[in-house]
């Protein structure tokens, strides 16, 4: 071999080698779906178990890990598990929404591959077929910063998952007959903390243990299906570190009001009197206020917990005030090294207004939810495969509703998958205004966005004059609070399907919710993976040709 030959087939070896070695590191999880059953208030009931677990397990990752989990269902029911907040950077396709996944059928399984590209912070995942959320099926996920990328605070003695949410005695499959013969859930039988309700006598063994003068980081979220909820810890402050993907300015809270599908990361130190405490979590906006209450044990802790229970905070002014004080960390880095003020949203102009209205009515005699006069129905056929495939007229019409809905369109309310179009890479302005006299939790799919304002009233053009420009916090889900609004923007810059849902789940399944459509006009690999050779197909697309794949 000549010494020239010898040295091309050296750099190609040499070059293969940094390729495997820059690959991001993987995880790989075997999930098994079951049913088991609990009894957190003290009657026995079906719930939703992985792997054993109620919760299910956390999944602990880095920045840019490729996560692999292989799901087998072993429900008696399609199921889909949904990575709430995580951005799927061009995979829409691991999403895990009817809109762009077929569901994983009884007795097999389905492997998802996806990328926390370039995202930090507390996320959790839920099921989105059925009633399933209702059952269980949900746990933690978090996203901690690669090793040489500061955080703004110092590493804590330890990190917990804290996982609160409304829950109701009946069984999932009850509340989905009650929703499909058209009536309300109605309100919900207690407060679990991560899977429990516990009785907070001290008899039980301790929710979490803190060692004398240390802090701790407790990740924060509310994984029930209706409730807003309030979260404090007797007699510790709490400081704000992250919210949904973003370092925040650390100020410091006695509560925090957790609206349905949000996550706050929050420091606590241990420097008080050793002995046990109260965690408290206590629904908001109820006529009737459901309390759970755990126990934090010091480990030298020599008392039980004090019988006095910190108050919670009553009305929503005061949950719209707290909002106002969460401001984005402009120093910080976040998932690369640049301080998150790098980015001037402010900045950047609108190029699009979209005012999305919430409504309640009576379709045939039944309940519906819906937006802009539009109640989202699943088709057969998810509307990213019959997209992919090229036979969109035969699933969905695009742009059913308007931008601007006139003021009787949430009156008169259609049955029909609801697809907006938005235009690849346009900064957006989307209005969530509600006119009912409850509280909405909004999420949007595949982004994040800055939340600029909450504000009591309708939304004008000259509402924007309050819009918050600097320092909004970059998240994926937001509160509207009755008669009120909230402005979001965000650059349609992931191409795919992507769902805006309602939190709220009895509202989702019966209509909240629409897709974004985010094409790109050149097919492009750069903007878009391909979809996946084990992606499941159903309806109309089963048995069709594969499209040409995209190229580069």
């Amino acid at each position: 071999m000549g010494p020239l030959r010898f040295m091309f087939l050296l750099c190609l070896s040499a070059a293969a080698m940094s390729m495997v070695r820059s690959e991001d590191p993987y995880l790989f999880f075997t999930w098994n779906v079951t049913y088991g059953t609990i009894s957190p208030f003290g009657v026995p009931q079906q719930a939703i178990f992985i792997n054993g677990e109620f919760p299910g397990p956390n999944i602990n990752s880095t920045t840019n890990n490729n996560i692999v989990i292989n799901v087998h269902n072993n429900l008696d029911e399609p199921f889909l598990v949904t990575w709430h907040g995580i951005q799927h950077r061009k995979n829409s396709w691991q999403d895990g929404v009817l809109g762009t996944m077929c569901p994983i059928p009884p007795g097999t399984n389905y492997t998802y591959h996806f990328q926390v590209k370039d995202q930090i912070g507390s996320y959790i995942y839920y099921p989105t077929t059925a009633m399933h959320r209702a059952a269980g099926g949900f746990g933690g996920l978090r996203v901690n910063s690669r090793l040489l990328i500061p955080v703004p605070y110092a590493d804590p003695e330890d990190d917990y998952t804290v996982l609160i949410g409304d829950w109701y005695s009946k069984s999932h499959s009850t509340l989905k007959k009650f929703l499909d013969s058209g009536r309300s859930l109605g309100r919900p039988d207690g407060v679990l903390i991560n899977g429990k309700s516990p009785k907070g006598d001290g008899k039980e063994e301790p929710l979490f243990t803190m060692k004398p003068g240390k802090t701790y980081k407790y990740r924060i979220c509310n994984v029930g299906i209706k409730n807003s909820l309030n979260f404090r810890i007797q007699g510790h402050p709490m400081t704000l570190v992250e919210m949904e993907g973003s370092h925040t300015v650390q100020n410091t809270y006695e509560s925090l009001d957790v609206h349905v599908g949000q996550c706050f990361g929050v420091l606590v130190t241990a420097d008080k009197e050793p002995k046990d405490y109260y965690i408290v979590a206590s629904t908001r906006f109820t006529k009737t206020v459901l309390t759970t209450k755990g126990i934090v044990r010091y480990t030298n802790g020599k008392g039980p917990a004090s019988p006095e229970i910190p108050e919670a905070p009553v009305g929503w002014a005061w949950s719209l005030n707290q909002f106002r004080t969460f401001r984005w960390n402009l120093t910080a880095s976040a998932a690369r090294p640049n301080p998150q003020g790098s980015y001037h949203y402010g900045s950047i102009n609108i190029t699009r207004t979209i005012k999305l209205v919430n409504s309640a009515t009576k379709v045939d005699g039944k309940l519906r939810y819906a937006i802009n006069g539009v109640s989202h129905v699943d088709p057969p056929t998810p509307l990213k495969l019959a997209e992919y495939y090229g036979v969109p007229d035969k699933v969905f019409k695009y742009d059913i509703i308007s931008d601007d809905p006139p003021a009787d369109a949430v009156d008169k309310v259609t049955l029909a998958p609801n697809v907006m179009n938005m235009t690849f890479r346009n900064f957006i302005e989307i209005i969530f205004e509600n006119h009912e006299k409850s509280i909405q939790s909004w999420h949007v799919d595949g982004y994040s966005f800055f939340a600029v304002s909450v504000e009591p009233g309708r939304w004008t053009p000259d509402r924007r004059r309050n819009y918050n420009l600097l320092d909004a916090v970059s998240r994926h889900t937001i509160q509207v609070f009755p008669k009120s609004f909230a402005a979001i923007l965000l650059t349609f810059d992931n191409a795919g399907m992507w769902n805006i849902r309602s939190e709220l789940t009895e509202r989702r399944y019966l209509g909240q919710e629409l897709y974004s459509s985010v094409l790109s006009p050149a097919r492009s690999l750069r903007d878009e993976y391909n979809m996946p050779d084990n992606s499941l197909l159903c309806g109309i697309v089963k048995g069709l040709p594969k499209p040409p794949p995209y190229e580069i």
